[in-house]
This record gives structure tokens, sequence and C-alpha cells, in this order.
């Protein structure tokens, strides 16, 4: 398992973007619209983690709900594995809540699913598996 990236919730991605590119000198992908998550993604591609910027598109998306009740900031933290399945299984056996109980598809076709907070002091992980 390793850290694939930082989630971060903005309100705009038009004016937060700029700001984290001048921040780490190098520019952001195209903007990617994922449906499933309901959000606008851009990211920044740094020399050991990406940063993924995260803007809701409807009132229902978790980043919008997020933003609402916390304000902008880390959303998430993502680690990537190698069997998303077989250690979502693993994890709920040995007790962890998870939010997804199958993979998802999210940004850049990656296979995710996310850990619920109250199982992980918290902080709201996010597993991911390149297909």
């Amino acid at each position: 398992m390793k850290i694939n990236h930082i989630g971060i919730a903005v309100k705009s991605l038009k004016e937060a973007v700029p700001i984290f590119e001048k921040i780490f000198k190098v520019k952001a992908t195209e903007e990617e619209f994922v449906e499933s998550q309901k959000v606008k993604v851009r990211k920044l591609h740094l020399e050991n983690i990406e940063i993924e910027l995260l803007e809701g598109t409807a009132e229902d998306s978790p980043i919008t709900k997020f933003i609402e009740k916390r304000g902008e900031g880390i959303h998430h933290c993502s680690f990537e594995v190698d069997d998303i399945a077989g250690k979502l299984d693993e994890l709920k056996e040995d007790g962890i809540k998870l939010i997804n109980d199958k993979p998802q598809v999210g940004s850049d076709n990656m296979l995710i699913a996310f850990l619920h907070p109250k199982s992980t002091a918290g902080v709201l992980m996010e597993l991911s598996q390149r297909q």
C-alpha cells in the first residue's frame, strides 16, 4: 500500500487552481468530471504525491456537503492498493466500517472506495486501484 493523493475540497477550481499552481510550480491537469461523485477534479502531479482539487457540482455532492459543514480543506487521503476488493473484504472482516462495500469508478478511471471516518480516527480514507 502506498499513498496516492490528498483530496482537497474547494468552492471553485477556477479560483483555487492558480493558487496551487503558484505554490507547487506545476500545471494542473485538465478538468475531469466524475459523475458518480458529482465533482469536477483537477490534479497537480508532484514528485511523490498528487494533490487532487475537488469542486462539487450539485447540492448533494459529497464535496458540496463537506464544504457546507467544514469549509474548504483536506477532504481525504487516498491509499493505492493492488486488490481493492480483497482489501475491502479484509477490512470489513477486521471490523472497519466502510462507506463503499464495492469499488466504484473514480477520477482517472481508478477503482475507489471510502472507509468510514468513525473507524479511522476521524480521517476519511480512500482506497484506490489502477485498472
